[in-house]
């Protein structure tokens, strides 16, 4: 059995945090904040009309914004009040509830691989250690040959930025690009996050 991630153990300890969690993004949207800068940049490496992944989708912002720009999103998050509210204010998309270490989208009828994966919002940095391997290669599985992944997620989570890329190539994964913001800024020595494109090695 898979051990259940940071994000699941959060939930059991707090039942109504999820609910919070919903409500504080919608909160944020409603007062005009820039919620979607990661699903620009996704936006940006496909052609219109491109399959795109949104790993660890929350309630649904970047996988709604980019399926209204045109694309075919499906979206998948392990707890099921975020896929609720997704599906709520984002209609236009695919939401499930899954297990991102236990990814597997053709069993569910889901067959053609991906022309773009967001995984965004630490969401890797939420996982349980002993996924986070299993969690890049199913990833790497779900991208067609020339896909690409955009993952982004915070320093000082417990999850050093060698060892994620370390992880990304045992997965599979190879990086294109590393950036310290969503907004194309260079990684330096001392950034305090990781936003890594990636493509199939």
């Amino acid at each position: 059995m898979t051990e259940p991630s940071k994000w699941v153990q959060i939930t059991r300890s707090n039942p109504d945090h999820s609910t919070w969690y919903v409500q504080r993004f919608r909160q944020m949207a409603a007062a005009g904040a820039d919620l979607v800068g990661e699903a620009r940049l996704v936006d940006a490496l496909v052609p219109r009309g491109a399959r795109i992944l949104d790993a660890g989708c929350g309630p649904g912002r970047h996988g709604g914004y980019l399926a209204e720009a045109g694309h075919e999103v499906v979206g998948v998050d392990v707890d099921p009040v975020l896929i609720e509210a997704a599906q709520e204010d984002f209609p236009g998309a695919t939401w499930l509830v899954g297990d991102l270490a236990e990814l597997d989208l053709p069993a569910r009828g889901i067959t053609e691989p991906f022309d773009a994966i967001l995984c965004a919002g630490n969401v890797m940095t939420f996982l349980a250690e002993s996924t986070r391997v299993e969690v890049l290669r199913r990833m790497a599985r779900h991208l067609r040959a020339d896909g690409r992944a955009a993952i982004g997620f915070g320093a000082g989570r417990g999850y050093a930025f060698d060892d994620f890329l370390a992880d990304a190539r045992e997965g599979g994964l190879v990086p294109d690009l590393l950036l310290s913001t969503w907004d194309l800024r260079p990684l330096e020595e001392t950034s305090d996050f990781l936003v890594a494109v990636l493509r199939r090695g």
